[in-house]
C-alpha cells in the first residue's frame, strides 16, 4: 500500500492511540480511513459514500455538531 497523508480527527483529543484518521487516494478520486490503533486495516471508500455517512450522522437526534 503506497503512503498517504494520513489526517486525525480533532475529536482525537491529546493526541492517543485511538483516533479515526483519513486520507485521500488521487489515484482514484476515493477516500481511506483507518483507526490509529490499528493502522494496517484500511477502510476505502468514496467521497460520496463518505459525505452521505456524515450527513447521515448529522441528521440523527444527537448525532454530531
Amino acid at each position: 500500500m503506497p503512503e498517504h497523508d494520513w489526517q486525525r480527527s480533532s475529536f482525537c483529543g491529546g493526541g492517543g492511540n485511538n483516533c479515526v484518521e483519513v486520507a485521500t487516494w488521487p489515484e482514484n478520486e476515493g477516500i481511506a480511513l483507518r483507526e490509529s490503533e490499528s493502522p494496517t486495516v484500511v477502510l476505502p471508500t468514496s467521497r460520496a459514500a463518505l459525505r452521505a455517512l456524515v450527513l447521515g450522522l448529522k441528521a440523527q437526534k444527537g448525532g454530531l455538531s
